[in-house]
């Protein structure tokens, strides 16, 4: 189940949905005029978060959803938020607004991943170098490219509080999207974290993982996991296919190693990864491989032709 982040770490007017892995955290706004969430968790986990939401407003309309970025953890839940709150209005990063308005999901990069996420409307943009009140504070909206070209952190200066999304979590930060399909975007997750280290934040909410207080370790963990994947870009690939696949092991929970076999060959992000970066492998094996890297690290079980999630 999810947990609320302590309150010490917090203003009043913020409830931290933590979600674990599958879902991004929710981040829910109760202010005096309106209320907010930002990011809205995976498709599969909609309905816990509508009942979620509806139960921290105690009564109020949910007025507004935000969304970081647009991967399906983040606003798989918006659809559902949108059906049950009809006038609530959702505002996204500008990057992919034209793929939300006509629903273009491989774009979206749901199809290339093997995920799902159910359309949604855009009523507005997030646009960086702005400012949204939330709270009844004024939060600044910085460009936080990256693990998404298009992504967005979110400050609020006077109590220094960062929404992170995944730019930075206390231990490492998102897989790096575009480097996979050979943008040098390591180079803008440092410029990123550079960002980060200049607004210099008291607490950090981030996309995964709990609430935390000392982002300068958090940063320089980072930067040295980032100097590890542009030393060994291969290291990244191997990182990347093993998160992929133990995240749809997340919503699955349990597998047949041929319906396994099936979704990796339909999923574009595996074949590109195979090809670009483990070609010398044939790719049944090396799907087999991640399939015991993930045994061994105990991410995963398997018993005879049937992969378990841990």
């Amino acid at each position: 189940m999810p947990s609320s982040a302590p309150h010490d770490l917090l203003p009043p007017e913020i409830t931290v949905l933590e979600r674990g892995w599958l879902s991004a955290n929710n981040i829910l706004f109760i202010g005096h005029h309106d209320t907010a969430i930002v990011d809205t968790g995976y498709c599969s986990h909609a309905e816990q978060t509508v009942d979620l939401v509806r139960g921290a407003l105690v009564g109020r309309a949910l007025d507004r959803v935000l969304n970081t970025h647009l991967h399906s953890d983040h606003c798989g839940g918006n659809a559902a938020l949108q059906k049950a709150w009809p006038g609530v209005l959702t505002a996204i990063p500008p990057g992919q607004a034209d793929h939300v308005r006509q629903w273009d999901a491989y774009a979206l990069s749901y199809t290339p991943t093997g995920q799902e996420c159910p359309p949604f409307r855009a009523d507005t943009l997030l646009m960086p170098d702005s400012c949204v009140l939330l709270g009844d504070k004024p939060w600044q909206v910085h460009a936080a490219p990256g693990h998404d070209p298009h992504s967005v952190v979110l400050f609020e200066p006077q109590g220094r509080v960062l929404i992170s999304a995944d730019a930075l979590w206390e231990n490492g930060f998102g897989v790096v999207f575009p480097e996979l399909e050979g943008d040098n975007a390591f180079a803008e997750v440092a410029a990123t974290l550079d960002v980060i280290e200049k607004l210099s934040p008291q607490v950090v909410i981030p996309g995964h993982g709990p609430v935390f207080a000392d982002a300068p370790r958090a940063i320089d963990g980072a930067r040295r996991r980032l100097d590890g994947f542009m030393r060994n870009p291969g290291k990244h690939a191997l990182y990347a296919a093993k998160v992929l696949l133990k995240y749809k092991l997340l919503e699955w929970q349990q597998i047949s190693m041929a319906d396994l076999t099936a979704w990796a060959q339909g999923t574009p992000y595996f074949g590109m990864l195979h090809q670009r970066h483990f070609g010398d492998q044939p790719e049944g094996e090396w799907l087999l491989s991640l399939v015991d890297d993930l045994v061994r690290s105990g991410a995963a079980v398997r018993q005879g032709d049937v992969l378990h999630n841990v």
